[in-house]
């Protein structure tokens, strides 16, 4: 676990498990390990056994919440934490239907005679745990909410902050293990169907705010507003790629990444084209009610 550590910047390790550390654990991890799913572009249902993704992990990359929450669970229990894992449903909009969906790994943490939802693969997600009971929890400028699932016996839904990627996840009550997730996890990988393979997107979350990049539209959320920027050429892409997620790519020989590009590039142009499109039949809408 050591390069695992060393990542998160946190080669010292301030005594037995206590909430004071989980926070410490949990800022770090949030901040420095990105929320990724560039496997997917490549079709490669990369491994989410914990010791495949500590190793991901500690040699710089990051990945979606079956990698980052599979490793933080297996680096809390080395550290002597009590760690439960539960099996849970992203809605990504409002009109899905809500759920244990089996599409994303979910963490409690019980520490301190306390109980704390734990989680570092929501992407844009929690930045410090929250107390596992009802309520309103506010983290910089962002509000989250937590309450019992009206739809999971026994289970739990967080709600995000209206700004945020996704509106609510419910979880289930029961324990679960990683073998659980394997059909998911290679349907998300590999599918035409999979969000994951259709865009590509790169989360991070830190005190202030969020940044995501989705295509080639990077974005920074905070007290002060929304900022897009638009990364129209390779060098700036991978330039914010590393500097903003910490994400070096290294591990990606030189053809990947042109590949890479090339289909991030082709789908931003073709996301162009629609909105476009739809512009122009809005503005002949209007022109079409203004001329009765």
């Amino acid at each position: 676990m050591h390069g695992y550590l060393t990542r998160l910047g946190l080669d010292d390790i301030p005594g037995p498990p206590s909430s004071e550390l989980l926070f410490a654990l949990h800022r770090a991890h949030v901040e420095r390990v990105a929320y990724e799913g560039l496997h997917a572009q490549f079709g490669d249902p990369a491994s989410i056994d914990p010791t495949a993704s500590v190793e991901r992990i500690a040699a710089g990359r990051g990945g979606y919440c079956f990698h980052l929450n599979g490793a933080f669970a297996a680096l809390l229990e080395h550290l002597g934490f009590h760690v439960t894992r539960h099996a849970g449903g992203v809605q990504p909009r409002f009109e899905d239907p809500p759920g244990v969906l089996g599409n994303h790994l979910a963490l409690t943490v019980r520490v301190d005679a306390r109980d704390w939802f734990v989680d570092v693969g929501l992407g844009d997600g929690i930045y410090e745990p929250l107390p596992l009971r009802a309520g309103v929890y506010d983290q910089g400028p962002f509000s989250y909410a937590l309450a019992p699932s009206d739809v999971v016996p026994g289970g739990w839904r967080f709600t995000h902050d209206p700004r945020g990627s996704f509106p609510r996840m419910d979880f289930a009550r029961e324990t679960t293990e990683m073998d659980a997730f394997a059909e998911k996890h290679e349907w998300l990988s590999t599918s035409p169907e999979s969000s994951f393979v259709r865009t590509c997107a790169i989360l991070r979350r830190d005190a202030k705010g969020t940044d995501s990049l989705t295509g080639c539209a990077l974005r920074r959320i905070d007290a002060s507003g929304e900022t897009t920027t638009y990364l129209t050429t390779e060098r700036d892409w991978y330039a914010a790629v590393a500097d903003v997620f910490g994400l070096p790519l290294t591990d990606l020989t030189p053809e990947d990444r042109h590949k890479l590009w090339d289909r991030v590039h082709a789908t931003h142009l073709d996301w162009e084209a629609a909105r476009a499109a739809r512009t122009t039949e809005r503005e002949r809408a209007t022109q079409g009610t203004d001329n009765r």
